[in-house]
């Protein structure tokens, strides 16, 4: 499995097997919280089935959404190279499969491979970028164009989102809105065709308007 994520995609095949060997398969429920904001876990988490919410949280239960992640991702990259404490919280949204390495185990093989190191500062590269285009949706643009961004996000190449039960609270949570403002942006979507539900995914039809 390790083989077909993207972060150990070109790492030697013995430092693959050993890893595998020393790794830990578990099976979680859905609504599961894997990983909370503030703890200090050790572990690298693989998803190998389902999919988890990545969100923050404050003391009154408000939740901010950060991300989606499904198969071949990966979460809690960031304590293994830091040692800090957890900077967010993970959540089934269905039954997992995950795949947990320890911090010694990748430690020893960023020391060990500095191909691998370099993939990881790749990697890390490719969040920060993500989290600016982050910043800059919040910053720059409407609750519109914040909501149009993040169903782009979601889609597929067929232009599907398939989040399980994604609904509009979901997405006020990740836009930084209220539930009734993302319901009137996405009836307005579906009365323009530009959307439609369909049984277990969300089809965009069309390219959404650039402002409403």
């Amino acid at each position: 499995m390790l083989k077909d994520v993207a972060l150990f995609a070109d790492v030697p095949s013995n430092y693959i097997a050993e890893l595998e060997r020393l790794s830990v398969t578990r099976k979680y429920p859905k609504n599961t919280i894997l990983v909370s904001e503030g703890d200090d876990t050790s572990h690298l988490f693989i998803i190998v089935t389902g999919k988890v919410s990545v969100f923050l949280s404050d003391e009154e239960g408000r939740q901010v959404i950060l991300n989606y992640m499904g198969p071949g991702e990966y979460f809690g990259e960031l304590s293994l190279l830091d040692n800090k404490p957890r900077s967010a919280s993970v959540q089934t949204l269905t039954p997992c499969e995950i795949i947990s390495v320890s911090r010694a185990q990748f430690q020893q093989l960023l020391r060990e491979d500095p191909d691998f190191a370099l993939v990881m500062i790749a990697e890390l590269t490719r969040k920060v970028r993500s989290l600016t285009d982050s910043v800059r949706d919040l910053a720059l643009l409407d609750v519109y164009g914040r909501v149009s961004a993040v169903l782009e996000k979601l889609s597929d190449e067929n232009n599907r989102i398939h989040q399980p039960k994604l609904t509009h609270q979901d997405i006020g949570n990740m836009v930084g809105s209220s539930r009734e403002m993302v319901s009137r942006i996405m009836r307005q979507l579906v009365i323009g065709q530009y959307i439609e539900q369909q049984p277990g995914y969300i089809q965009i039809n069309k390219p959404l308007p650039k402002a409403w």
